[in-house]
Order: structure tokens, then C-alpha cells, then sequence
């Protein structure tokens, strides 16, 4: 087998390339290299506004690419251990949302976990395809949701032999990983394709003794998210595919969505963080993952906070771990994670990826220094000396099962109208609400409004969580479906 050199960065080299020419600009984008746009050009720098640039033929078409863009999507397949690799610019919203639209069409069902991003529900909604949901396991001492057991999947792909693809969280926001090989040869073996969203799990492909990632465990597609924790621009990602996997289809469904002005700046990011993790990932990845463990050890000899990590494995809901992730739950100095989350930005200017009702999440990765992890330390330090208080009637639950009655598709676009949220208890939501990050909905779509979901609604929003999702920005309303239609 000949393999390819990772030290080449085909579009970065392009554009390098391409700044030489000095080339006049009778084309978009408007601002001409940044002569039109001062401001702007003062901000983000000359060498930046000279390389956002439209397609041509020496930068190559992302909708359909035949140089360079098709060389550094080689580049990252090989780099991947994947049949095929797509540079996307939509985020990995786009990513989960063309996984879910490849393998699935209206009607067809799809085998999935309830606590998925709220991407994939949207890919739902679009193609009018029927969701079986397996509900994870809790563990509500951490308030979080855990993988998904081979015993669930098994039971509900005999319960549903003509469900036509499994998708699987892995890693989970906050570490979590399922035995995704078992999985895999589970669905396999009732040709069922296996879709992964591996948001958060890009140094899987890249470090030493990490979880299996999803190429290496059989998957079909996999959803990875570059810009989290392998280093490129926000809002670049990689689709990745299997050998089962007809690319020409992916291309023409990602098509259907993505951007005809691909821009790329967000392109050579991509393009320049795989060489990146090709050549010093492993190095990297190791430095991540001894920070994020010298961070936890000093975190939980505080006292009070709990950081977590493989400890927790059991071999099933939780088959793994991922030991860079760096969540801490703060229950036992009697705070809530967002109370925590506001804290630390508002007090000691430190800003954490998310806050829930239970936990924080510092999330570690190629750019941290051991510095940083200090003032995090020193900052956990001081709040449970200043704020700590008795534990009393925290809420934890990090995932509400839910009663679906009607499709996320048919209730998104059926007859409804709009309640005061505290009169909604029994009716059918047709809308989003969830907390972001880390976006996974409390309510979807088709869903019943129950008095527990209300109840935490009304705690996350007293808490200060940050929520989204429903036309009333203020999460006073709700639209529900009309008796009449529901019926």
C-alpha cells in the first residue's frame, strides 16, 4: 500500500501559492482582499482578508473537487483510517445532519439514543424519518446521561429488524464512551449502518491509549469535529466514511445543505490541523491528556468537587473513558455546575465549556498550558472557600425520558399554538428547548410536555442555564400541537 505524505498541505500550499500572483479581483467576495473593508481588514489582519477568496480553478470547487481540495481530503482519510473524508464548513452540525440524511429517508427508522445533539434531530425533521430511541442509563449522583448498552441495542434492533441505521454518541460531552465495536458487528449483522457522532473525539485517531474510534471499530460514517479538539478553525469538520459508503451519494446529499461559497480559511484550517495531528499527534495528544490528569488529581484533593474519570468504567454503559475531558461535578460544595460556570467567568475571568445542573467542563486539549490549569485550580480552590454551602435540593437530572407520540418531522409542521409554558403540561411540544452547550434538547418535537420536563425547565432557567430553541426567546410560551390536529 503507498501511503501519502502527510507533510503536504495541498490548499494551504495552493493559497500560498495564489497570494504570489497578485491576481485582480473582478470576483466575490466583495471586499476585494480587504481594500474595501478597512475595519475589518484592521481585526482580523492583511494575510487573513488576502486568502478568503471564491472558488477557481487553481483553489479547486468544494462541491465538486478534482485537485487540490480532493488531495487533502485524501490526506485526511488516510490520516483517519477512512475510505473517504469530506472537508466540511458547515460545523459538525452539517457533518451529523448529512450522516443521518445519507443513511435514512422518510419513513425509514433509525435506531438512536434520546440524549443526542439536537442535529440529528433536525436531519429528522427534515427527512421525515422515525426515530426508536434507547434510553441510556442515568447516573444521578452526576446528573449524566451514560452510553448505550449492547444489551439495548440488541433488544431494540430485534424489536425493530427493519430499522435501517444505528447511530451512536461517542465520546459523550462529558467522556462517556459505549462498546462501539460490539455495536457495530451488532448492526452489521442486520444490515443496519452504523453512524457515529464523534464531535468530541478527534485525538481518538490520533493519540496513544485512547478509545476506539469509530473507523477502527467498523463504522459506516463518522461525524468528527476538528475544530473541538484537533486545533482547526470553528465550524470546520470532517465527515468521515466507511468502504460501504457510496461517496458519490455522501457528496450529493452534502450538496443538498452546504455552502456553494465554501470559505477557506476555514478549508486550509482543516487542511493544516490534520497535517498537524499526522505529524505531532501523539505527542500532543499525550500532553493533553497528562494535563487534564494532573488538573483532575489537584481538583478532587480540594475537597468537595469531584472530578471523574475511568474509575467510572463498567465495561457497558460506560465501556471507556475519555481522559481528556476534564468534567468536575460540583454537588458536594452544594452548587449547581452553571452556578459554578458563572463564577469562574464572572469572578476570576475563566471561561469553561459548559455548565449543567450538576457539573462543569474544562475542555482540554492541544492549545492549554499547565499555567491555566493553576488559575482553574486556585479559582475551584477559592469559591468552595467563599461560596460553598450545604447541599440541599440540587437537581441533577441530565436527561429526562421521554413520551414521544407523533414524529419529530410531523409535529415540527403540524397545526399549533402557543401556551403560557406552566398550561402546556399534557400537550404535545413541536418545537426545541434545550440548554446550550450542551444542546441536547429537553424537549423535541412530538414530545410530551410532562410535569417533571416543566420542572426542569423552570430550575435551568432559575439557575441561569443558557436555553434555546422555542420561538419565544424568553421561554415564557410554548408551541404546542392543537388538540384537534393531535388527536
Amino acid at each position: 500500500m503507498v501511503h501519502l505524505n502527510q507533510e503536504r498541505a495541498p490548499i494551504y500550499e495552493a493559497l500560498e501559492a495564489f497570494r504570489g500572483e497578485r491576481i485582480v479581483p473582478f470576483d466575490v467576495p466583495g471586499h476585494k482582499r480587504g481594500q474595501g473593508n478597512p475595519e475589518l481588514t484592521q481585526l482580523l489582519g492583511k494575510q487573513c482578508m488576502s486568502i478568503d477568496v471564491n472558488s477557481m480553478k487553481p483553489l479547486d470547487n468544494l462541491c465538486h473537487p478534482v485537485s487540490v481540495i480532493r488531495e487533502a481530503e485524501e490526506l485526511a482519510a488516510e490520516a483517519f483510517g477512512a475510505a473517504y473524508a469530506f472537508l466540511m464548513v458547515g460545523g459538525t452540525t452539517s457533518s451529523v445532519q448529512s450522516m443521518v440524511l445519507s443513511a435514512c429517508k422518510k419513513g425509514d427508522k433509525i435506531i438512536l439514543p434520546r440524549n443526542v445533539h439536537r442535529s440529528v434531530i433536525n436531519a429528522l425533521v427534515v427527512n421525515g424519518a422515525t426515530p426508536i430511541y434507547v434510553n441510556p442509563d442515568m447516573n444521578s449522583s452526576l446528573g449524566i446521561a451514560l452510553g448505550m448498552k449492547v444489551s439495548q441495542v440488541e433488544r431494540t434492533i430485534s424489536q425493530h429488524p427493519d430499522a435501517v441505521a444505528v447511530l451512536v454518541n461517542n465520546p459523550t460531552y462529558y467522556g462517556i464512551c459505549s462498546d462501539l465495536k460490539r455495536i457495530v458487528e451488532l448492526a452489521h449483522g442486520h444490515s443496519m449502518k452504523v453512524l457515529v457522532d464523534e464531535a468530541h473525539g478527534t485525538h481518538f485517531y490520533f493519540g496513544e491509549d485512547m478509545p476506539l474510534s469509530a473507523m477502527a471499530a467498523g463504522a459506516d460514517m463518522a461525524a468528527v469535529s476538528m475544530h473541538k479538539s484537533g486545533g482547526s478553525l470553528t465550524q470546520s469538520s470532517f465527515l468521515l466514511t466507511g468502504p460501504d459508503m457510496n461517496p458519490g451519494y455522501v457528496r450529493q446529499i452534502i450538496n443538498l445543505t452546504q455552502t456553494t461559497s465554501a470559505s477557506y480559511l476555514l478549508l486550509a484550517s482543516l487542511d493544516i490541523s490534520r497535517r498537524n495531528l499526522a505529524l505531532r499527534g501523539k505527542a500532543e495528544f499525550k500532553k493533553v491528556t497528562a494535563l487534564a490528569e494532573y488538573a483532575r488529581g489537584e481538583i478532587n484533593g480540594i475537597g468537595g468537587y469531584y472530578a471523574y474519570t475511568s474509575e467510572l468504567v463498567n465495561g457497558d454503559s460506560i465501556f471507556d473513558f475519555d481522559r481528556t475531558k476534564l468534567t468536575v461535578n460540583t454537588l458536594g460544595i452544594g452548587l449547581a455546575g452553571i452556578e459554578v460556570y458563572d463564577l469562574l467567568r464572572d469572578e476570576y475571568d475563566i471561561q469553561m465549556e459548559l455548565g449543567d445542573m450538576a457539573n462543569v467542563l474544562a475542555y482540554i486539549s492541544i492549545g492549554d498550558r499547565e499555567r491555566d490549569a493553576e488559575r482553574l485550580i486556585g479559582a475551584l480552590e477559592e469559591i468552595k472557600r467563599k461560596y460553598s454551602k450545604e447541599n440541599a435540593d440540587l437537581y441533577t437530572q441530565e436527561y429526562i425520558e421521554p413520551k414521544v407520540a407523533v414524529s419529530p418531522q410531523n409535529a415540527f409542521y403540524a397545526s399549533k399554538e402557543s401556551l403560557p409554558l406552566l398550561e402546556t403540561k399534557g400537550r404535545i411540544c413541536s418545537e426545541f428547548v434545550m440548554c446550550y452547550p450542551p444542546g441536547i434538547p429537553i424537549l423535541a418535537p412530538g414530545e410530551e410536555i410532562t410535569e417533571e420536563i416543566l420542572e426542569y425547565i423552570l430550575y435551568a432557567r432559575e439557575k441561569g442555564c443558557s436555553m434555546t430553541g422555542p420561538e419565544d426567546a424568553g421561554i415564557q410560551r410554548l408551541n404546542v400541537l392543537k388538540e384537534e390536529w393531535a388527536r
